[in-house]
């Protein structure tokens, strides 16, 4: 069961990463330890193939999302808010030691650009709760 964990914890991160991705700035040859991405390097792609392989793969990513999201949902109730609980202490703690190397003007933007996030992750969990509710009354 804890490898099992591990691996939804590990696909959960995914689509994180592809958001965390720059736009025109990729990954795609990156330094990051991506063999995956690093093939595309050599491949002197253009500024519209590249957009179109990173809409790709992000569609890939979201795909997986859903697909682990299905089998989560399958767990039982204490066990989905275990691993909800882990995975927020360890964002928590990524957010913290970002935060540790950056002077304060930069942490200032960086707690705004979080307070972003978070008002537009609110707005559209509420769109979809709305979203919801609409198709059941339909």
């Amino acid at each position: 069961m804890r490898t099992t964990l591990t691996a939804l914890l590990l696909a959960l991160t995914l689509p994180t990463l592809a958001m965390a991705m720059p736009e025109g700035g990729s990954r795609l040859g990156g330094h990051h330890g991506d063999h995956g991405y690093r093939m595309f390097k050599e491949l002197d792609l253009s500024k519209e193939q590249h957009r179109e392989i990173r809409k790709l793969m992000g569609d890939q990513m979201k795909d997986r999302h859903d697909i682990t999201q299905r089998y989560l949902e399958k767990l039982p109730a204490a066990e989905q808010k275990a691993m909800q609980d882990e995975l927020k202490a360890a964002k928590e703690k990524q957010h913290a030691s970002i935060r540790a190397l950056l002077n304060p003007e930069q942490q200032k933007a960086f707690d705004e650009q979080l307070k972003k996030m978070q008002e537009r992750r609110a707005e559209r969990q509420a769109l979809e709760a709305w979203k919801a509710e609409q198709a059941r009354k339909s």
